[in-house]
């Protein structure tokens, strides 16, 4: 290797960008969401992207509604897994991606897609996503938001009547025949590969603020 290039592999080396991916899993009305926002509002605006692991729910759109509606979408099998991984591994070489779109009253993957640029921070949010060991291993910080379980159900109770067109009854059926037995095979055992639980969801500041120190120290001087 010449000089010049030496010189110039250096230069690159020491200037490429940090990006950290933090990854934040929790049952279903855990509280993701408000840590995933608090996260943004402490650090500096436009170096935090957000990728949804609902996003990469499979496409069934071949399927008829009504079989696409008594689909388990609570289960590790239900997510596009390399996919998801694949567009990690492209923001993380500096490339944009064009993420999916998927719409819960139709249970299908939509043609309109959400460009996301590289940023120092990339935060992975879903209830699986400490349940693929490939993804796990792209992760720089694994984060779970516990709860309890009768303040979850509200909380889903409320968001799908108002944001997904269901009934109390069909939010309170569909809790009990999947998503409490998912979250019990699944998303409650994924914990234990967590670096930091946060427990009493979205309204635990304390631990919020201490992750969001914890992130900021491990960008140093880069944010």
């Amino acid at each position: 290797m010449r000089n010049s290039d030496f010189i110039n592999f250096v230069k690159n080396k020491s200037t490429k960008q940090v990006m950290l991916i933090i990854g934040i899993a929790g049952g279903t009305g855990s509280g993701k969401s408000t840590v995933v926002r608090k996260i943004i509002e402490s650090l500096p605006k436009e170096e935090v992207a957000v990728i949804p692991q609902d996003c990469y729910y499979k496409d069934n759109a071949h399927i008829p509604l009504e079989e696409r509606l008594k689909m388990n979408y609570d289960e590790p099998a239900s997510i596009e897994w390399s996919l998801l991984t694949k567009h990690l591994k492209e923001l993380k070489e500096g490339k944009a991606i064009d993420m999916p779109t998927y719409e819960f009253v139709t249970c299908s993957r939509l043609k309109d897609k959400i460009h996301i640029e590289p940023r120092k921070v990339v935060v992975v949010e879903g209830i699986l996503v400490l349940c693929d060991k490939e993804l796990r291993k792209m992760m720089d910080v694994k984060v779970f938001v516990d709860a309890d379980d009768d303040e979850r159900l509200i909380r889903v109770i409320h968001r799908d009547c108002i944001e997904r067109g269901r009934t109390p009854q069909m939010v309170i059926d569909r809790y009990q025949e999947t998503l409490k037995p998912m979250h019990e095979l699944y998303i409650a055992p994924s914990k234990r590969y967590a670096d930091l639980i946060i427990p009493q969801g979205g309204h635990n500041l304390v631990a919020i603020k201490l992750l969001t120190d914890y992130i900021r120290s491990l960008l140093g001087s880069n944010i």
